[in-house]
C-alpha cells in the first residue's frame, strides 16, 4: 500500500484545495480526501463540483463563518470518537481568512491531533513571483470595509518595513488602489496579481501610483480575485516625527475640523508629509 493511500483515524486533517488550477492539488490531498469519514466544507456545493471532478464520493457538512462555533464541537466530537475530518475551504488552504481558527484551537485544547496537508495558499504562491522582498512580510488579509477604518488601518501601515500583503475583491479594488496611494503614497511600489493560477492570471507591478492606472485602464482589472503586495517603508526614507510646532498646529486644528482636513492643512503650513501628519493627528485626537 502506498503511503499516499494510508488511512488514519481520529485526526481532523487541514487540506488545501486549489485556487484555480485542479492540477495544483497533491495526490496526498486527493488521498486523504478520498479516505475520509466526513469534509466539512465551507460551501459543500463549491467542493462538490471539485470531488465530482476527482471522482471522490464522500459525505459533506457545511461549515462557514456562521455555524464555526455550533458546529466545531460536534466535529470534534466524530473526531475523539475516531472518525477521519477532512477541512476544507473553497479555494486555498483553510484559515487563510477563511473559516477554521475556532475548530483548530479548541482542537488543540482537546488534544486532538490536527494534521495539515500543505497546498495552494494565494499569498505564498503571489510573493514568490511578486519580486518584493519576502525575507520579513506582513499578512494583513482584507482591510476594513468602512473607508474610514480602511484609510486610517492603511496610515498606520505606512511606515511599516515589511512587505505588506493583503486580499481584495473585485467590487472594493478601485477604492483600495485610490486609499493607498492617498494614504501610503504615490511612489510606493506595489504588486497586484489577479486571477492567481488561472487562464488569465495576470501582473501589474510599479509604483502604487502606475499600478492604479494600468488597472484602470485593464477592461479585466477590476475582474477575479487579488493579492495585493506593498513594499515596504525603506528606513531611510522614513521622514523625521513632527516636532512640537507641527503637534501644537494639529491640536488647534482638530478642534474644530475633521482628522484628514487637519493634516493636510498643517502639512501645507509645515511642510511635514500629510501622511505622517495623518497618523500622528490620529494619534492626537
Amino acid at each position: 500500500m502506498s503511503r499516499f493511500d494510508e488511512k488514519v483515524d481520529g485526526v481532523l486533517y487541514i487540506v488545501a484545495t486549489p485556487i484555480g488550477n485542479l492540477e495544483d492539488l497533491s495526490r496526498r490531498a486527493v488521498a486523504v480526501l478520498s479516505g475520509a469519514d466526513v469534509i466539512a466544507a465551507e460551501d459543500t456545493r463549491h467542493t462538490r463540483r471539485l470531488l465530482d471532478a476527482l471522482g471522490i464520493d464522500v459525505p459533506m457538512l457545511s461549515f462557514h463563518e456562521h455555524n464555526e462555533r455550533e458546529r466545531h464541537e460536534a466535529i470534534l466530537d466524530r473526531v475523539a470518537a475516531g472518525a477521519s475530518v477532512a477541512l476544507v475551504s473553497d479555494a486555498g488552504t483553510p484559515l487563510i481568512s477563511d473559516p477554521g481558527y475556532v475548530l483548530v484551537r479548541a482542537a488543540r485544547a482537546r488534544g486532538v491531533r490536527v494534521c495539515p496537508i500543505p497546498g495552494a495558499c494565494a499569498v505564498v504562491a503571489a510573493l514568490s513571483a511578486a519580486g518584493l522582498p519576502t525575507d520579513r512580510f506582513a499578512y494583513e488579509g482584507f482591510l476594513p470595509g468602512r473607508r474610514k477604518a480602511r484609510d486610517e488601518r492603511l496610515a498606520a501601515l505606512r511606515d511599516d518595513p515589511r512587505t505588506l500583503v493583503f486580499y481584495e475583491s473585485p467590487h472594493r479594488i478601485a477604492g483600495t488602489l485610490d486609499a493607498i496611494v492617498e494614504h501610503v503614497g504615490p511612489e510606493r511600489e506595489l504588486v497586484v496579481a489577479r486571477e492567481l493560477t488561472k487562464a488569465f492570471e495576470t501582473f501589474y507591478q510599479g509604483t502604487a501610483q502606475v499600478v492604479r492606472d494600468q488597472m484602470l485602464a485593464d477592461d479585466h482589472g477590476h475582474r477575479g480575485e487579488f493579492v495585493l503586495m506593498l513594499a515596504g517603508q525603506v528606513p531611510s526614507e522614513v521622514p523625521a516625527g513632527p516636532g512640537p510646532d507641527a503637534d501644537q498646529m494639529l491640536r488647534v486644528l482638530l478642534r474644530d475640523l475633521p482628522v484628514k482636513k487637519a493634516a493636510r492643512i498643517a502639512s501645507e503650513l509645515s511642510g511635514v508629509p500629510k501622511n505622517q501628519l495623518y497618523q500622528r493627528a490620529l494619534a492626537l485626537k
